[in-house]
């Protein structure tokens, strides 16, 4: 049977099996980038499956375990603001996009106008 505080999603030390696990996963996960380097659509896919993911714990699991009582919310937010804010995966823009075509036709120019 699991321990009451491993079911408390506020408690502040997780158990080293959790540890090990969520480094397996950020192991695995780091792998199958790196099999992918420079397949743009493939690294783009697992970007795609990765942010389904947080979109599905956020809005299922982690809604779900958020505090019903202000000590739970009072040790939930200052988690936050000692190890960081809102977990956010951030999506590139249109206009960084933009910047590197614009960087590869500049190169581009160059290589032809130094061929002359």
């Amino acid at each position: 049977m699991t321990s009451p505080e491993f079911l408390n999603p506020m408690t502040s030390a997780l158990p080293t099996s959790t540890d090990a696990e969520l480094l397996e996963l950020t192991t695995g996960i780091r792998s199958l980038a790196e099999a992918r380097r420079g397949n743009c659509l493939a690294l783009l896919d697992l970007l795609r499956k990765l942010e389904e993911q947080h979109q599905h714990i956020r809005e299922t699991l982690f809604r779900e375990a958020l505090p019903d009582n202000r000590q739970v919310l009072y040790r939930l937010l200052r988690d936050i603001e000692i190890n960081g804010g809102w977990p956010y995966i951030k999506r590139m823009t249109l206009a960084e996009l933009m910047e590197k075509l614009y960087a590869m036709e500049g190169r581009s120019e160059d290589s032809r106008s130094g061929e002359g």
